[in-house]
């Protein structure tokens, strides 16, 4: 079982509990630390905002971006030991208002009942899961005019281009690859 703990914020030091085998890969410690700088310094910014964690594995991200000041996050994967963890987590901070966890296909999403500020997807490497996820942001509603999406890829895998989102900016931190999208 991997270890993971919450870097900065409110929760800094908390440990977190990660879902049992193989199926989640959780974002390494220095790339989340090098992701919530960045976050922190664009708009809108993670004080207040609301931030939606997809393919959220133990939602360690999600509970980053409560500890450091967003006022709601929505935690989604499909995989049961990852909503269990997830959930775990979520009731240890005792984050049971600001936090909600729902078992959902992020490639599948429903119409949002509201818009989200920021939104990070960490879907499993070289799936090809990243194009229906933020095409389904677009189109569902998930996303308003500044919102910021951010896409979590494997180093080596090629950027998505989607209708209605622009690359602002990209990252590489060891394996992993950040693509930063606006609406446009």
């Amino acid at each position: 079982m991997t270890k993971v703990r919450i870097i900065a914020g409110k929760y800094r030091g908390r440990p977190l509990k990660t879902p049992a085998g193989q199926a989640t890969r959780p974002t390494a410690s220095r790339a989340r630390e090098a992701l919530f700088s960045i976050l922190s310094a664009r708009e809108p910014g993670l004080i207040g905002c609301r931030f939606v964690d997809l393919f959220c594995g133990s939602g360690a991200v999600g509970l980053e971006a409560i500890s450091r000041g967003a006022s709601h996050a929505l935690l989604i994967d499909s995989a049961p030991a990852a909503i269990r963890a997830a959930q775990e987590n979520e009731a240890a901070l005792k984050e049971t208002t600001a936090v909600q966890v729902q078992r959902l296909d992020a490639t599948r999403l429903p119409p949002a009942r509201a818009a989200f500020d920021i939104a990070f997807l960490d879907p499993p490497y070289r799936q090809d899961l990243a194009v229906p996820c933020l095409a389904q942001l677009t189109a569902g509603g998930w996303l308003h005019p500044s919102s910021l999406a951010v896409a979590e890829m494997g180093a080596d895998e090629a950027e998505p281009e989607i209708t209605g989102l622009t690359i602002i900016d990209r990252r590489t931190y060891g394996a992993a690859k950040f693509i930063f999208y606006n609406v446009s």
